[in-house]
């Protein structure tokens, strides 16, 4: 496993380098940028084809810059200049758990109020040389494929509040152990939390700005699977416990082609530092599990990938809105089933059987992606009818 981008480079290449870019947060930051360009994509599509419109926006050009706007600039650049200069002053401390000094009070307030009183000055000087003797209201035309950075920022913010949420509604018993520890911090993300509270704020933000919800569902189905499988590849690189259960049966003879890893795999130099020492190893991560497990990840990444390429090659032929985010349901909802069987969770006892949250979501899931797809269908052969 490499925790780190770095260890990655030292094992290939043979150097020595600290870089702090963590693994999993390298393939996060990948998997938002390779949805972000495909969403982008797809809104420049629909808009095209006629099926959503650019949004009228109005703004004041030649406002001055308000209190509000210079105070907003500052606050936010003193808490960003904080961390950055905080990030030269404890550079050791950085390296050695980048995600803990961010959520940490570590930083430089002389820094962050250089970096805020530069960034605040340059705001107000950009408005002033903008400034007209009478500000002028302009309509300014947005293109739906402008509205992509709005959307991911969306889904981004609501999609983490919602995956801290729901795993902590998972984990009550760590949480009242340590409400304020278990909120900020970094581990502990609950994908179905995340979707299903981002999905809501995207949707109500396509209505606000002209793009129906049925549509921008479309629009970020493609997206939402291969960003899924992209993340998979960073928990399996990392080895951040999204791991299977212990392997107890030998590798079936028909697969016998695949290597051993891909069938049972122990995860050694595992980001959690779970199992037993590695002997002759020295250095912050140097346990492996005592017994192989299935690599969950590695599975769910190619599920994943092969669901991104049944639902891009038939989103074309679509006509009725909505109905590719139904079967992207329908397709994740029953991908996610599937891997549970397989896959280490908290289990949870409901109508008097043990299942896990993924299991009971992604059969919701599975069930209002098939509902949607039916009633999506029967509408749009109503409306005919009725033309």
């Amino acid at each position: 496993m490499y925790p780190r981008i770095s260890d990655f480079i030292n094992d290939v290449f043979g150097t020595n380098i600290n870089l702090p870019i963590q693994s999993y947060g390298f393939f996060l930051a990948l998997a938002f940028l390779v949805a972000a360009l495909i969403l982008r994509h797809e809104l420049n599509r629909k808009e095209k084809e006629g099926l959503i419109k650019s949004t009228l926006k109005k703004t004041l050009v030649g406002k001055p810059a308000s209190w509000i706007e210079l105070l907003t600039t500052f606050v936010v650049s003193l808490f960003v200049g904080y961390k950055l200069s905080g990030i030269i002053l404890y550079w050791d401390l950085m390296l050695s758990n980048p995600q803990d000094f961010v959520f940490s009070t570590e930083g430089s307030w002389i820094g962050g109020i250089l970096i805020a009183t530069i960034a605040t000055y340059y705001q107000f000087y950009i408005k002033n040389k903008q400034k007209l003797a009478t500000p002028v209201l302009k309509e300014i035309e947005i293109p739906a494929k402008d509205q992509m950075w709005p959307i991911v920022f969306i889904a981004v913010v609501f999609g983490i509040v919602g995956a801290k949420i729901f795993h902590q509604l998972e984990n009550l018993d760590d949480f009242l152990r340590d409400p304020m520890g278990s909120m900020l911090s970094f581990s502990g993300l609950t994908f179905y939390g995340g979707f299903i509270v981002a999905a809501f704020a995207v949707a109500i933000y396509g209505e606000k700005h002209g793009i129906p919800w049925r549509h921008i569902a479309d629009c970020v189905a493609p997206p939402l699977i291969i960003a899924y499988g992209i993340g998979r590849i960073g928990c399996q690189v990392a080895g951040d416990g999204d791991w299977g259960i212990v392997v107890t049966m030998a590798q079936p003879g028909w697969l016998s082609f695949l290597p051993d890893w891909l069938w049972a795999y122990n995860y050694p130099h595992n980001i959690l530092n779970q199992g037993i020492p590695i002997e002759g190893c020295v250095g912050p991560h140097c346990y492996q599990l005592s017994q192989a497990v299935y690599p969950t990840p590695i599975y769910e990444t190619l599920m994943s990938f092969l669901i991104f390429g049944i639902l891009w090659s038939i989103r074309k032929r679509l006509t009725i809105p909505g109905a590719l985010f139904a079967i992207y349901l329908m397709f994740n909802g029953l991908e996610r089933f599937l891997i549970e069987k397989i896959r280490v969770n908290n289990v949870f006892d409901f109508m008097g059987m043990n299942l896990t949250q993924a299991e009971i979501i992604s059969t919701i899931l599975f069930i209002a992606g098939l509902t949607f797809l039916v009633v999506f269908s029967i509408g749009t052969k109503n409306k005919i009818q009725n033309e």
